[in-house]
């Protein structure tokens, strides 16, 4: 896996490799506006993953996932560590705590 410095770079990057959506955390899925998608956790691989850490705000803390639909839709996803855990479904945290697929 790659080394970025700052949680921009690796958006930059991931970008020009083809994750160009965006997409947000709903209860059960993640959705993309840009293409009124959403996917259920069987429906998309976590293909990469980063971690950033802020330096002096813990708030700053993000974790940046390079998604995949099964059918080939490529995105990010930005999340705060953590955040997630009490407003999405256990199936969803689950998914986000998995390894990515080689």
């Amino acid at each position: 896996m790659k080394q970025f410095k700052t949680l921009t770079d690796a958006l930059t990057d991931l970008r020009e490799r083809g994750y160009v959506y965006d997409f947000n955390l709903a209860e059960n899925c993640l959705a993309c506006k840009e293409l009124n998608l959403m996917l259920h956790p069987e429906q998309f691989a976590i293909k990469e993953f980063y971690r950033f850490e802020g330096m002096t705000d813990p708030a700053d803390n993000a974790i940046l996932y390079g998604i995949e639909s099964n059918a080939g839709v490529k995105g990010v996803l930005v999340n705060a560590y953590g955040f997630y855990a009490d407003t999405i479904s256990s199936d969803m945290v689950n998914k986000l705590r998995t390894v990515p697929n080689e």
